[in-house]
């Protein structure tokens, strides 16, 4: 069902083991409100406590995967809290004790690429684009830099995160973004592959392997959250970058 028949932007279901947890807001292109991080936060975490899920598959309905931050909250509301969660809500897809699989059927920007970075595994499309574009608005990727610049090479980093220039699945894949690129036609099909191979495993041996694999990645974020937090809230209210999204949001009109 579509967000217009339920009123919901995040669709949760459940079936043979597997939770999948739709993002579907069409009207701002799936960006990161305020409700839809509410929502997503509580499928996430019916998925963490429910015993018959084993894996998880975060997925977008449309044409746009995520367009990061919701930036026509951001220019009236600021981001002080919205920068901090954030940082939650990557820590919660790293620290979930299912693993999470990122299924990219559509562009991903700026924040979006922290849901991408913070999920276990991530197959795209190979027509998906993806940019860090906070640069071209005063802004800076700080909350998302917790989980990116961990699995990303770091020269790949620098002129991505500079450039804010997009860059295409092979790259993504290449650079340590995604997993796994592969034909549209056969994305559904991949993940359903992954999807079985994961849950082929026991419970314990998922959950154990996934918190030796993420621990220090969990830490990372503890240490550094409150920082980046601050620095994107700052940059956020700062003139330079409520120009800019004024003026991009403007230019959308």
């Amino acid at each position: 069902m579509t967000s217009e028949a339920t009123g919901e932007l995040v669709h949760y279901d459940v079936s043979e083991g597997v939770a999948t947890i739709t993002l579907d807001s069409p009207h701002n292109r799936n960006a990161l409100s305020q409700r839809l991080v509410t929502e997503l936060f509580t499928a996430l975490q019916s998925a963490d406590k429910d015993t018959a899920v084993k894996v998880v598959v975060l997925q977008a309905a449309g044409k746009v995967f995520c367009a990061g931050a919701d930036l026509s909250e951001a220019a009236t509301t600021g981001m002080e809290e919205g920068a901090r969660t954030i940082v939650r809500l990557q820590r919660t897809i790293v620290a979930l004790t299912k693993p999470v699989v990122a299924k990219v059927q559509g562009p991903v920007r700026a924040g979006g690429l922290g849901l991408v970075a913070a999920a276990d595994i991530a197959v795209a499309a190979d027509t998906v684009s993806f940019a860090l574009t906070e640069v071209r608005l005063g802004l800076a990727p700080a909350a998302i830099s917790l989980t990116i610049l961990p699995r990303v090479d770091a020269r790949a980093a620098s002129y991505a995160m500079l450039t804010g220039e997009p860059f295409d699945a092979a790259k993504a894949v290449e650079m340590g973004l995604l997993t796994q690129a592969v034909p549209a036609d056969v994305l559904d099909e991949t993940v359903a592959g992954i999807v079985a191979a994961l849950g082929a495993g026991s419970p314990q041996g998922l959950r154990e392997t996934k918190r030796l694999l993420v621990r220090d990645l969990v830490q990372h974020i503890d240490a550094r959250g409150e920082d980046m937090a601050h620095l994107s809230a700052r940059l956020f209210g700062s003139d330079e970058a409520r120009e800019a999204m004024t003026a991009f949001l403007t230019r959308k009109k």
